[in-house]
């Protein structure tokens, strides 16, 4: 007899937690038991499954700890998708990650209101140009503390900053912009902010006015790569600051003149006009102690010889 169907569900279902998800799912062949007991594991991934419907939510586990939807086809429903979405919610979710490939289809997908109010999330990803993040007029995500944004294309231009200013204790954020990405302007402000990431692609359309605006005083990580010809950065000082990663094609001064407190910094710079990747002068970097340089253009001695000048514990 088969010692592991006379467990209990519960120590069934605590093994199959420690499975791949397609061996668990693979399971429900075995039995009628065992048809459902894999949707009992309290960490679910649906990454391109073809059985996944509506109806699959209703056997879930009362809570969920993670859950994971991944669609790279149209075979999946906008509907569908924001009922799982809402089962998750309902179960207590702590960490959400929908992918919508870039065959998808051309579904735009509005996420529940009730994902912006969820008091159980800990980290939400967000990724595809189907994803929309329309946020509803009362939102709070009270436990939220790392957020991350690649591709997403947002309802309005306040989308964004309502989202960031209704995550207090948000300490991880990270934003991949690419082509079609409708935001004019990307604004950053979070008086906790810890960590902060930004990638942008190089054909990514250029910011209006001021350009990208980022107000983070208690930033203590950042890294940003924007390879674009041309761009324009309104960065506030981050006295807090430790490590930086900056990847620019131009505009170094923008970067270097707001992170003085850094302790480790790395520098790529890809521009060949000499005024556009130094920094004015009178800037110190007194905290400086590990730097690394990548510098593509014919005087980038120039630079080093700068930044070893101004950096005195180097």
């Amino acid at each position: 007899m088969d010692r592991i169907s006379e467990l209990p569900d519960e120590l069934v279902t605590k093994i199959l937690s420690f499975a791949p998800m397609k061996v668990a799912v693979s399971t429900s062949v075995l039995s009628k038991r065992w048809e459902y007991l894999w949707m009992w594991v309290p960490k679910l991934e649906y990454i391109h499954y073809k059985n996944l419907s509506r109806d699959n939510n209703r056997s879930v586990a009362p809570t969920i700890e993670s859950l994971s939807l991944g669609f790279d086809h149209a075979l999946f429903q906008p509907e569908d998708i924001k009922l799982w979405v809402e089962t998750a919610i309902s179960r207590c979710v702590r960490e959400l990650s929908i992918y919508c490939g870039p065959d998808y289809g051309g579904f735009e997908i509005a996420l529940p209101s009730s994902l912006y109010t969820c008091k159980s999330l800990l980290a939400l990803k967000l990724d595809g140009h189907s994803v929309l993040v329309d946020v509803p007029p009362t939102v709070c995500l009270p436990s939220l503390r790392t957020l991350q944004l690649e591709q997403v294309r947002c309802l309005n231009q306040d989308s964004l900053g309502s989202l960031l200013s209704c995550c207090p204790v948000l300490e991880d954020l990270a934003i991949s912009r690419q082509v079609g990405d409708n935001l004019k302007t990307l604004a950053v402000i979070h008086p906790s902010l810890q960590r902060l990431t930004l990638l942008v692609d190089a054909f990514c359309p250029r910011d209006d006015g001021i350009g990208s605006v980022i107000d983070t005083p208690s930033l203590k990580y950042f890294k940003v790569e924007d390879p674009r010809p041309s761009f324009s950065y309104s960065i506030k000082h981050m006295p807090q600051l430790e490590e930086a990663d900056i990847f620019v094609s131009k505009g170094l001064g923008e970067f270097v003149e707001s992170i003085t407190s850094v302790k480790r910094l790395s520098l790529q710079v890809f521009s060949d006009n000499e005024q556009e990747s130094m920094y004015r002068s009178g800037i110190v970097f007194d905290q400086l102690e590990h730097l690394k340089l990548q510098c593509h253009r014919h005087n980038w001695s120039k630079l080093l010889v700068r930044l070893l000048d101004d950096s005195p514990k180097l």
